[in-house]
């Protein structure tokens, strides 16, 4: 194989993203009726999309019977929030206390640390403008087909998390968290934010990690490492995805 592996990987990503965009033209085209389309989003999911789907969900159903809210550090497009809103409705609609808290600069990366490899910069991941305000409508309508629509239970913290999940748990001392999703991809703000959310976990909380073991982003190891210690806990995954993972509070 030699030097030839590389090539190969490169030329078949550019095909499989090539074939994704033709798709996404097949899903704007859709023949499908307007007031039939969210029923029949599945023929537009593949595989990688609707096996993480299905590993979120297993990461959900491990916490319902655990006391807290549920936060996501890192949620770019909010695509986990939507999910976690539509898997409350499922299993636990009269849950008004289950509050889902999302974080994010919604502007990309605000720096990069050495620890965090050679693919990540400053300004990466960044969303389009005022995506908070589409996000809000869209997490506000999952919340309108479930019971007690009037009570708001989901919440979109912009900005820098090393500073606004000081500034969240200042105003809320009453927070308990069943469970918290890294996905900064990055040594500090993983760093930070798990050091200030340590004493709100429980015994049964889940904390579930994007790049745990990545080669390209070392600092989210690095993080975990530093702060929990690796030999202090079983940590798990599932074989619908290769790197996320997760480890239980016991």
């Amino acid at each position: 194989m030699g030097n030839s592996e590389p090539n190969i990987i490169c030329k078949s990503s550019v095909i499989e993203r090539e074939k994704r965009l033709e798709f996404v033209d097949t899903l704007k085209n859709t023949p499908i009726p307007n007031n039939e389309l969210l029923m029949n989003l599945g023929l537009y999911l593949n595989r990688q999309l609707l096996s993480r789907i299905l590993f979120m969900h297993e990461l959900y159903k491990k916490i319902i019977n655990v006391h807290g809210v549920i936060m996501e550090f890192g949620i770019r497009w909010g695509q986990n929030l939507a999910l976690f809103e539509v898997f409350r409705g499922i299993y636990e609609p009269y849950n008004y206390t289950r509050k889902i808290i999302g974080f994010d600069t919604l502007s990309g990366f605000p720096s990069v640390n050495e620890k965090d490899g050679q693919i990540v910069k400053k300004g990466d991941y960044s969303v389009s403008e005022n995506y908070e305000e589409y996000l809000r409508k869209v997490l506000d309508y999952h919340e309108s087909e479930n019971p007690i629509p009037h009570i708001k239970k989901s919440e979109i913290i912009k900005g820098d998390a090393t500073k606004t999940i000081f500034e969240y748990l200042k105003a809320h001392p009453e927070t308990v968290i069943a469970f918290a999703y890294f996905d900064f991809d990055l040594y500090e703000p993983t760093k930070v934010c798990l050091e200030a959310i340590r004493d709100r976990l429980t015994k049964g909380s889940i904390i579930g990690f994007d790049e745990l073991n990545h080669p390209q982003l070392p600092g989210e190891t690095l993080a975990v490492k530093e702060v929990l210690g690796l030999d202090k806990y079983k940590i798990q995954r599932s074989p619908l995805n290769p790197y996320v993972s997760y480890i239980v509070i016991e």
